[in-house]
């Protein structure tokens, strides 16, 4: 059985549609998911339907090349925390940025039900105007 820690990386460390697949399969049907204020996709998400409407699907069409690379990882029981860099180039301005965040998950019964962003959103907003 995958620890915590494992079912986190399986979702940051292959190529995008595996990532992406292993994270629908890890979220619990009422997962809540937080991405940071001032963030571009600011709010709380219910629900894997609403994550990805309201992030995964706006990240795959609005960036070109968007990535989210972790560098480091830290696993305290039921909590798994990523912290790395994203990247990526706003399609509408045609500006890059690179911008440090962290998120923090918890987990229950292998699942995730809850997961926050920090993030330095300044950076990402600027690439957006």
């Amino acid at each position: 059985m995958p620890t915590n820690l494992d079912i986190i990386r399986s979702t940051y460390e292959g190529v995008s549609e595996e990532n992406g697949k292993n994270l629908l399969a890890a979220l619990d049907p009422y997962v809540k998911w937080t991405e940071a204020a001032g963030f571009p996709y600011a709010g709380t998400y219910t629900g894997p339907d609403e994550i990805m409407a309201n992030v995964f699907q706006r990240l795959a069409t609005e960036w070109i090349d968007y990535k989210a690379q972790v560098h480091t990882y830290l696993a305290d029981g039921d909590q798994v925390s990523a912290f790395g860099v994203y990247s990526g180039t706003y399609r509408k301005t045609g500006k890059s940025m690179s911008a440090t965040f962290a998120h923090l998950y918890k987990l229950r019964d292998s699942k995730i039900i809850q997961m926050e962003q920090y993030v330095d959103s300044a950076i990402v907003r600027d690439a957006i105007a």
